[in-house]
């Protein structure tokens, strides 16, 4: 996938690309499923961002394929992206986790995902969510893009979110990382107009309230 900055995670049960040629991922079995099911529809609950946060964080300058294939192996080794047991995590969890080839072995972004899971659980314990602080952060709606040229790295909500999440204790979450995580949620639909996935991204996004 040329643009790297796309992400997002678990599974949707439609396949939106039936006819036509995807906007991308053509070619590439792990990246059709990914684009056809997965990216752009709607991820509202709190287990479900947190892993989509970490895997994008992780992400930061490296192939999106890269950490797609590893995704499983980080799934397992961070208790499927638990925020109440990855906050949990210890010393001996980070050195655990830094000896698994299956997974980026980078301390900075194990010990700042154990920081984020934390924070998560600091936000529900004061009677908020990850939920409604990111969807607060959404980008205002916009003409479907015909290109990749009216794709933006980042805007200035997905800044101001940053902003926010590291006010909030989140760490390695930069507007750019933020914003392929609005792409992969449903925030906003970046698949171009001609895509065939777009209508069905379309119809969950509308059934989710987000448009």
């Amino acid at each position: 996938m040329a643009h790297n900055r796309t992400a997002g995670v678990v599974g949707h049960s439609v396949t939106a690309a039936t006819s036509g040629r995807r906007c991308w991922g053509d070619g590439d079995p792990l990246f059709e499923r990914y684009h056809d099911e997965e990216w752009g529809f709607p991820v509202l609950d709190e287990r479900g961002l947190f892993e989509r946060l970490s895997l994008n964080a992780f992400q930061a300058g490296l192939s999106w394929r890269t950490i797609l294939a590893k995704r499983d192996a980080f799934r397992e080794d961070f208790a499927d992206f638990d925020p109440d047991a990855v906050a949990r995590f210890g010393s001996a969890d980070v050195e655990r986790l830094l000896a698994d080839r299956n997974i980026i072995r980078n301390r900075a972004k194990i010990e700042a995902t154990i920081a984020n899971a934390r924070a998560t659980v600091a936000l529900r314990v004061a009677a908020e969510s990850l939920d409604a602080l990111i969807r607060a952060h959404a980008p205002a709606p916009r003409k479907p893009p015909t290109s990749w040229a009216n794709v933006p790295a980042t805007t200035t909500e997905a800044e101001s979110l940053a902003r926010e999440l590291k006010r909030r204790g989140f760490r390695f979450l930069g507007p750019t990382t933020l914003y392929a995580v609005m792409q992969a949620c449903g925030l906003v639909d970046d698949h171009l107009a001609s895509c065939p996935a777009r209508p069905a991204v379309e119809r969950a996004r509308r059934a989710a309230g987000l448009i």
